[in-house]
């Protein structure tokens, strides 16, 4: 699935802090503190995720659930959101969004949504070297 032309859509890398990455994504951070909302973005030209490979969906599946995990345990959440939805932009990503009845547009989507409070340079490091902690165990 690697491609070797793979480069960031341009509001992603506006929009987010580059974490870490995977063996067939890049994980990314949505620069706001409101919600704990991570984008994993495979590394394809595909811009659907059925039109990958049954076994490359199962990877990305597999990077899916690790960064869920990790939102479930380093978050106080009530529910997890998943999506790739693409209507604005194109290329293949997946929302993982934990929610709480107490955040500031429950019950509803966080797209769209306002409110913003970005994150301070020391708050992306201490999250990606918790992720990485976590990718490791």
């Amino acid at each position: 699935m690697t491609h070797s032309q793979f480069s960031l859509d341009p509001a992603l890398a506006n929009d987010c802090h580059r974490l870490t990455s995977l063996a067939h994504s890049e994980v990314l951070l949505m620069d706001n503190q409101l919600v704990p909302w991570f984008i994993l973005v495979p590394r394809t030209n595909h811009t659907e995720l059925i039109d990958l490979s049954i076994d490359d969906q199962q990877a990305v599946l597999k990077e899916i659930n690790q960064i869920a995990e990790f939102v479930r345990t380093e978050f106080e959440i009530d529910k997890l959101n998943i999506g790739a939805i693409g209507n604005i932009v194109r290329q293949l990503h997946i929302h993982i969004i934990g929610r709480s009845e107490t955040d500031y547009c429950w019950p509803n989507v966080v797209w769209g949504a306002s409110n913003k409070q970005p994150y301070t340079p020391t708050q992306v490091d201490t999250l990606r070297n918790q992720l990485e902690r976590h990718l490791r165990s």
